[in-house]
């Protein structure tokens, strides 16, 4: 079965394409399963020790980019003799310019061969405002702790001031994506970020791409359950309880040597520096049995660590009220999206940072 989601991102599918593949390689099939990240920024045949086959990748010499036509995208799918779990952007078709009659050719296969998710958000005031915050961090995601640290220091501790016409265009964006995708693709189930990415793994297992067998849940497969996983996963690179007076005591040189995943989750409460204690054998564990799906080529990266809840996102954007008035305007200008009042944010933030601590910083829960 290949899976393919589409995205605007910022909607939570490079967690979902990295799960839904670590869990189709946690069932049996009849050919491996690949995942190849973004299908029109390059792909690439090279022979699998692994697999004891062709497989396709990522480009390993040369950096990714538009260099292969849609055509020839195709029929390296196509040719390929595996199964493929990958994704579409649509900023990434209009940056490369490919004609309609091109585009249209290249949906019809996707659509003949493809299980199609559609990634989508309700919430599309934080869709706009985690864009503008990825527009001073240049990366969509993280991978590794000491990276969350290093990308985001500097915003934790100096904020950062997303400008109103960036917030627009990024809601104008999502707004052409649901079209394209409602246009051009038979999509045959939608990942709801608010809804289901707090039941993610119920989300995937559900989903008609797995073998006639028993589903396999993360605990099945690594000994421990998701939601602990996952949630180890960002507690030990966590920024949302540190004091800023810890980030102020260091300087910009020393991040990496200095400002250790040790050093913050230290600064965690007690309560999750023991829950960290407890689940951190197994969490490793799985990391490591991640990394090892990584270096067979089964994926291109590990499994993304959450950046912000909504509460950190308010503590980092020194404009954030204005940004909510932006985007209220917006919702009432184009018929789309809901509009939120700072009572409804403080709901929304203080319900969100209670499902991943367990016991919540004060820092975080907006008053």
């Amino acid at each position: 079965m290949n899976v393919l989601i589409l995205t605007p991102d910022r909607v939570g599918s490079t967690l979902l394409q990295r799960l839904i593949t670590v869990y189709m390689a946690g069932h049996k099939y009849d050919k491996p399963v690949i995942n190849l990240h973004e299908l029109t920024n390059g792909i690439e045949p090279y022979y699998s020790d692994v697999y004891n086959r062709e497989i396709l990748g990522k480009p390993k010499n040369r950096e990714w980019g538009y260099y292969q036509s849609l055509e020839e995208i195709t029929n390296l799918l196509h040719t390929a003799d595996h199964y493929k779990t990958c994704r579409l952007a649509r900023y990434h078709i209009v940056q490369r310019g490919d004609t309609m009659a091109n585009q249209i050719q290249f949906y019809k296969y996707i659509n003949d061969n493809f299980y199609v998710i559609s990634a989508r958000r309700n919430n599309l005031f934080e869709h706009a405002i985690s864009w503008g915050i990825a527009g001073v961090t240049k990366k969509l995601n993280v991978f590794t702790h000491e990276e969350k640290i290093d990308t985001f220091y500097n915003i934790y501790k100096n904020g950062i001031t997303i400008h109103p016409t960036n917030l627009t265009n990024h809601l104008y964006s999502y707004k052409e994506y649901i079209n394209w995708c409602d246009t051009y693709f038979q999509v045959t189930s939608y990942f709801d970020y608010e809804k289901d990415l707090k039941n993610i793994e119920q989300y995937i297992l559900g989903l008609d791409i797995f073998p006639e067998q028993e589903r396999r849940s993360w605990e099945d497969i690594f000994s421990i359950p998701w939601h602990d996983w996952n949630k180890c996963h960002k507690l030990l690179s966590d920024f949302g309880a540190t004091d800023m007076k810890l980030l102020a005591d260091y300087s910009d040189k020393n991040i990496s040597k200095e400002l250790t995943p040790a050093l913050l989750q230290n600064n965690l409460s007690l309560v999750d520096q023991n829950y960290l204690a407890m689940h951190g054998k197994k969490y490793v564990s799985a990391y490591k049995g991640i990394e090892q799906l990584v270096m067979q080529g089964t994926l291109v990266s590990g499994v993304p660590i959450k950046l912000q809840t909504l509460a950190e996102k308010k503590k980092i954007i020194k404009n954030f009220d204005e940004c909510v008035e932006v985007y209220n305007n917006w919702v009432d200008e184009n018929n789309m999206g809901e509009k939120y009042t700072s009572e409804d944010i403080k709901l929304i933030a203080n319900n969100e940072v209670k499902e991943w601590y367990n016991e919540v910083p004060q820092t975080l829960l907006l008053s």
